[in-house]
């Protein structure tokens, strides 16, 4: 099953889209939800799920540890790749102490900016790049990675290990050309790629769909804008389950229907 990487630019509703598929999926299948933003702190809050008692970076040594062998690896071969695991990782033997488990549902992350004048996100993202490059996915078991606004994660190669990408559109102008580019990006990494449309009501999702239809981008889900939404997110409560399934249910299908070409 497959690896999903979620994009789209701050506020577009990324971790929204992600805890409803987490929810849906986790109905009947293995879920593992994996925080690769080193800067937002809401998505646990949404999925209603405890953070873990260590990120994945504290788990292998913390910041300086990761960052020396980055370092190292820029100084040895001139790139980003980096070499912390032995073996292939599943969803069976990750670190406990890096997951939060309820039902299908777990969630990890991968690294947090904790500390003033602490230097760049650059670790976080080759830690990303090697771990889901690493981690094997069975069947029904799925992964779904929320990332960082903007592309910074595609040219760091975090979406090198997944199987597709997804980009969140809101109503903006600045989603449709952030949109625009990750598809140019996806294209060059060869993996597939589709947009979500998200907060749109019945003015707004004609006229987006009509923009990125002219830039040849295919979009695989329209989730209407919602009060309900709205108010959770301002409150810091959790996303109920149940909330927009037959949106959810497409996206999906989409998601099968690729695996199924591939």
């Amino acid at each position: 099953m497959p690896k999903l990487l979620v994009g789209g630019r701050g506020g577009s509703g990324k971790s929204t889209l992600v805890t409803l598929l987490a929810r849906r999926l986790g109905e009947k299948e293995r879920v593992l939800v994996v925080d690769a933003d080193e800067s937002n702190l809401g998505l646990g809050t949404m999925l209603n799920l405890q953070p873990p008692e260590k990120t994945l970076m504290d788990h292998l040594g913390g910041k300086p540890a990761v960052r020396e062998k980055l370092m190292a690896a820029i100084r040895g071969q001139g790139d980003e790749v980096i070499q912390l695991f032995a073996e292939k990782i599943t969803l069976d033997n990750l670190p406990e102490e890096c997951m939060y488990r309820e039902g299908q549902v777990a969630w990890m992350q991968v690294g947090k900016i904790e500390h003033v004048m602490e230097g760049c996100a650059c670790p976080m993202g080759a830690l990303a790049r090697a771990f889901l490059n690493h981690l094997a996915v069975g069947d029904g078991e799925w992964v779904l990675v929320d990332t960082e606004a903007g592309v910074e994660h595609f040219g760091r190669g975090v979406l090198e290990g997944v199987d597709a990408v997804l980009m969140v559109v809101d109503p903006s102008h600045d989603a449709v050309v952030l949109a625009e580019k990750a598809a140019s990006l996806a294209r060059e990494a060869k993996k597939d790629f589709g947009v979500a449309l998200n907060k749109v009501d019945e003015k707004t999702e004609p006229v987006l769909k009509e923009m990125l239809a002219a830039k040849g981008i295919e979009i695989k889900g329209v989730f209407p804008y919602s009060p309900a939404i709205a108010r959770a997110s301002l409150l810091g409560g959790p996303l109920e389950g149940g909330t927009m399934q037959e949106e959810v249910d497409r996206l999906v299908s989409w998601i099968e229907e690729m695996l199924k070409r591939n």
